[in-house]
C-alpha cells in the first residue's frame, strides 16, 4: 500500500517523528514522536495547508510517496467510537493520548484515523519504534508546489 506524506525538503530525506513531537499535533502529545502521512496526495495537500497561509507558504514542499509492505499489522479507529467534536481546533487531549497509547504499547506500526480535515478519509500514523517500521520504506518523493488558488487572495 502506498501513503502520503507532504513535508519540507530539507526533512523530506528521513522518515522521523521528531516534527511532530516538538508541538504535539492531534493524535500524539508534545514530545511522542509520531509520522503522519496520508491516504492520497490530496488528502496530504489538504492536512498541511489548513496550517498555512499564502504568505507564509513555503516554495520546498515536495511529497513523499511511502511503500507500506502488505504484511505489517494495522490498528484502525473507527470514527463512531470516538467522542463528539473529536475534530475541532485546537486538539484535544483524548485524542492526543489514543496515538500516545499507539505508540507506548508498541503493538501496531501503523494506525489508521479519520481526517479531521476531509471527512470520510484517512490518516497513517507510523511507529517509528516498532520493529516493522524499518521495513516501510520511501519510494520517491519529488518537489510539489502548492496552486496559489487554494489560499485567499488577501493582499491583492
Amino acid at each position: 500500500m502506498r501513503v502520503y506524506r507532504l513535508s519540507r525538503k530539507k526533512y523530506a530525506n528521513k522518515l522521523s517523528g521528531i516534527g511532530a513531537s516538538r508541538s504535539g499535533n492531534r493524535w500524539n502529545s508534545k514530545g511522542a514522536e509520531i509520522i503522519y502521512c496520508a491516504n492520497s496526495r490530496a488528502l496530504a495537500m489538504a492536512e498541511v495547508s489548513v496550517h498555512i497561509s499564502l504568505t507564509t507558504l513555503p516554495l520546498d514542499f515536495v511529497m513523499m510517496e511511502i511503500c507500506i509492505p502488505d504484511f505489517i499489522k494495522i490498528q484502525s479507529i473507527d470514527e463512531n467510537n470516538l467522542f463528539d467534536r473529536w475534530s475541532n481546533f485546537p486538539h484535544n487531549y483524548r485524542t492526543q493520548k489514543i496515538g500516545d497509547n499507539f505508540i507506548k504499547e508498541n503493538k501496531y506500526c501503523i494506525l489508521i484515523v479519520p481526517s479531521a480535515v476531509v471527512k470520510g478519509d484517512f490518516n497513517y500514523l507510523l511507529n517509528p519504534y516498532h520493529v516493522d517500521f524499518k521495513k516501510v520504506e520511501m519510494i520517491n518523493f519529488y518537489k510539489f508546489p502548492f496552486d496559489k488558488r487554494l489560499f485567499p487572495n488577501t493582499d491583492q
